[in-house]
């Protein structure tokens, strides 16, 4: 190998031992072309260990085999599990991450978290070289029974999604639907490596819609918040006021708080009567409360307005907080979190998402899908998103920062830090494995942007809920065939009834950013 020529006949040269080699022309030599003088001057850095040195059992094309053990049967169900070799992103500064560390998992929970464990008994080992380790993704506000209408709305503004979503097409779901619809959801969140949903359900028409919803997040094996909600079609043209139905899905549907699917109630605007009524049976059920939240007319204070009339609790989503002033948003931090969806907010002209005021205000916000009819079930564009607007508006985010509002930050929102949300011994066993060492994501230098900004679904290789595999060497556990053949079977009756599946403008609204 050449490293230089001189201007002189001489040449520097390295050998395959890793020496440099000086050489040059004696022009005093008898021969006619001069002898080569040749010394060694230096010793080049060792040479790289190559894959079959370092013992990392690399195929031949540097990929990594699937996680081992293969077979189904040998990960089945909860079991005490071992898990080596992972770069670990804890999300517990306690714990810290580990370049290369294990997980060792019994049954539900998470039992430790280290280096070179010793099991003690016999467990199922998994050899997770080459994976990326980090709690399940929680996603703070989805409308998961849409997932039957995905992708109809690519050009809807916020009107448009009122009028063609909720006031048209949701007139049009049966119970049927939406237990599709959320199955579908749940399943495509699962396989996006999302082991957590607040299932913001604006869809309650009837108590056999509720019962259905209910059912099919049991179901998915999703962890769920199932937030009830006012049908909103009809929430449009009459009161605010909650059905005292919810009484009886709290007492005889979702009674038990440790679940994995639980309750909460959505409470939008209404009057000042309603809103102390609303709020009040929250307190009743002991559920929390999410709210979509927002200033669309300058001036407005919708968190002062609350705050004033003393109905404001604890565990709050609050949703959006486009608009909102610092002041406004600084009220959030007393009562709950903020969660924030910036792909929809930006694509149906909500407005900015509030990276930056979130960040004056001293909040750490969560993400979430909002709409399946507009934006793709993962979270990972989410996180790009979110990174790439806090990067536009000076926001003091890094990409470690926006996996946390995915994770922790999404389980302190939800109230549930104490149970998920990082990978801490103790805590229910949501993780996620993910390829790196594939070659749209291979060299990993930082392993937080390497989530952030270079992954997506088909990297999530598996997915554990509460210790359960629900999704293993890339591929989901359950049967989705029948669930993707009845979605297809409700597009196609829409579509012969006669319904518009997708309206709105196709040029997107000129909006002003300064």
């Amino acid at each position: 190998m050449f490293l230089a020529e001189q201007s002189v006949p001489s040449w520097v040269m390295v050998d395959g031992a890793g020496r440099i080699w000086w050489i040059s022309v004696d022009e005093s030599s008898p021969w006619a072309s001069g002898a080569l003088i040749v010394r060694t001057v230096a010793r080049w850095p060792k040479p790289r260990p190559t894959p079959e040195t370092q013992g990392r059992g690399r195929t031949g094309t540097g990929l990594r085999k699937p996680l081992v053990p293969k077979e189904s049967s040998a990960v089945h169900g909860r079991q005490r599990m071992l898990i080596r070799n992972a770069t670990i992103l804890s999300m517990d500064p306690a714990i810290g991450d580990l370049d290369r560390g294990d997980l060792l998992l019994d049954g539900e929970l998470i039992t430790a978290v280290g280096t070179d464990l010793d099991p003690g008994e016999p467990v199922t080992e998994v050899d997770a070289t080459g994976r990326i380790a980090i709690p399940g993704l929680i996603d703070t506000h989805r409308h998961m029974w849409q997932a039957v209408l995905r992708g109809c709305a690519p050009h809807h503004t916020l009107m448009d999604y009122f009028s063609h979503i909720l006031g048209g097409l949701g007139r049009l779901v049966t119970p049927d639907d939406v237990y599709l619809g959320n199955l579908l959801s749940a399943y495509g969140a699962l396989n996006a490596g999302v082991t957590t949903v607040q299932d913001i359900s604006n869809i309650n028409s009837t108590p056999g819609h509720t019962e259905a919803i209910v059912a099919a997040l049991r179901e998915s094996g999703l962890r769920a918040v199932f937030a009830y909600g006012k049908d909103t079609p009809d929430g449009f043209a009459s009161d605010k006021w909650l059905p005292d139905y919810v009484r009886e899905v709290r007492e005889r549907l979702l009674p038990d708080d440790d679940a994995l699917v639980t309750m909460a109630l959505v409470i939008e605007e209404g009057t000042d009567e309603e809103e102390r009524r609303n709020w009040s049976l929250a307190r009743e059920l002991d559920v929390p409360v999410a709210r979509h939240m927002a200033a669309y007319q300058p001036g407005d204070r919708p968190l002062r307005r609350l705050a004033e009339l003393g109905v404001l609790q604890p565990c709050t989503t609050f949703i959006h907080g486009v608009g909102l002033s610092v002041d406004e948003l600084r009220i959030i931090a007393d009562y709950g979190n903020l969660s924030i969806s910036p792909a929809i907010e930006l694509a149906m002209g909500i407005g900015l998402p509030p990276f930056a005021a979130a960040a004056e205000a001293g909040l750490r916000p969560s993400l979430g899908v909002d709409a399946e009819v507009t934006v793709a079930a993962d979270m990972f564009g989410q996180m790009r998103s979110a990174f790439q607007i806090s990067r536009y508006a000076s926001a003091p985010y890094a990409v470690r920062d926006i996996l946390e509002f995915a994770t922790i930050n999404g389980a302190r929102t939800l109230g549930m830090a104490d149970r998920i949300g990082s990978l801490t011994p103790g805590k229910q066993a949501d993780l996620v494995l993910l390829r790196a060492d594939q070659p749209g994501t291979a060299p990993v230098y930082d392993p937080y942007s390497t989530v952030v900004l270079g992954m997506d679904s088909a990297h999530v290789e598996a997915v554990l809920v509460a210790g359960e595999p629900i999704k293993w060497n890339g591929e989901l556990r359950a049967d989705t065939a029948p669930v993707v053949g009845k979605a297809v079977d409700v597009r196609d009756w829409l579509v012969a009834a006669g319904h518009r599946l997708t309206t709105g403008s196709s040029r997107p609204r000129t909006v002003s950013w300064g």
